[in-house]
């Protein structure tokens, strides 16, 4: 007898609901989450398509991965703490070999990433996976992408292009020595959300490693590439970003790309790396593990002198 959507959901995803904030998981027509005093609810939702977001052939374990970690990193940029998620699953067939693959990667990322799966849906078409994760942040405190002022400082978080020169490996465009390839690759289908930076940047607690933090005036995760995400905090703060490329950091894998120019255009442009970006004030110091990348100035848009001919993103419907 074929499998259907309830045997399929009890079979390989009903392990990974259990979490402190879950008052009601899977099982019934609703879960419940658990909010603290002074908190308020923040959600978000992602959509992966099979041959858009990700290669037809790439190992289901990592998709099921990176789609976790792609929707959990909206949560680091409100600096928000996670509570659970929700998946809708469209397959084109039953495939249970598949299924258990891609289940193994979204239990790591539930583990990893503190998120439990909390409930979704399983349905029948092109291979699509929506992942719909829930935060809490404290009343009045979440993270925006409006505040920046003249004078604060730009930063990121890790390093930039990573996942963009991890495609480039995986489509045959760059070929760098096997350790780059794997660390790149990894890069591309094991994002690292900043949850625990995401929150220190509300300035309401320890930063990592034990320092206080400045509470940050504008945030963005970047998953569109650093130009893109930059322009929407401009925009919405009212202000002008000027970024420094040769500020930018990369790792030594992408650093010994033979055309710099090429590694630093995957920074700016390449996106998917969901590190954050975030602005602070002009007396403040960064984040362990952090770079001040640019400023911001009276104005509007986003400059990088040297690299105006970049497009600022990916489009769906260019």
């Amino acid at each position: 007898m074929p499998a259907d959507e309830f045997s399929l959901i009890a079979r390989y995803f009903s392990a990974f609901g259990a979490g402190p904030a879950v008052a009601l998981g899977v099982g019934d027509d609703c879960a419940i989450l658990a909010l603290e005093p002074g908190e308020r609810l923040a959600t978000s939702v992602d959509t992966v398509v099979a041959g858009v977001h990700f290669l037809e052939d790439s190992l289901p374990e990592d998709v099921g991965y990176r789609a976790v970690a792609a929707a959990a990193s909206d949560l680091a940029a409100m600096g928000a703490r996670p509570l659970g998620m929700t998946l809708a699953l469209t397959l084109r067939d039953a495939d249970e070999l598949w299924l258990h693959s891609f289940s193994q990667g979204v239990g790591a990322a539930a583990a990893d990433l503190a998120l439990p799966l909390v409930g979704g849906d399983t349905t029948r078409g092109p291979l699509t996976i929506t992942v719909q994760v829930f935060g809490a942040v404290p009343v009045d405190r979440a993270l925006l992408r409006a505040g920046a002022q003249p004078g604060d400082g730009v930063y990121v978080s890790g390093t930039l292009g990573d996942a963009a020169g991890g495609l480039a490996v995986l489509e045959g465009r760059y070929r760098p020595d096997p350790a780059a390839a794997e660390y790149l690759e990894q890069r591309f289908f094991r994002p690292t959300p900043q949850l625990a930076l995401g929150v220190a940047l509300l300035g309401v607690g320890p930063g990592s490693p034990g320092a206080e933090v400045t509470r940050a005036s504008a945030a963005i995760d970047v998953s569109d590439g650093l130009l893109a995400d930059a322009g929407h905090i401009a925009a919405a703060s009212g202000v002008r970003i000027q970024l420094d490329a040769a500020r930018l950091p990369l790792s030594p894998a992408l650093a010994a790309h033979p055309d710099r120019d090429q590694a630093l255009r995957w920074a700016l442009a390449g996106g998917d790396d969901y590190e954050l970006c975030f602005c602070l004030p002009s007396a403040a110091s960064a984040p362990a593990g952090c770079t001040r990348v640019g400023e911001v100035v009276a104005g509007e848009g986003v400059s990088c002198p040297g690299f105006g001919d970049l497009t600022a993103g990916y489009n769906h419907f260019s």
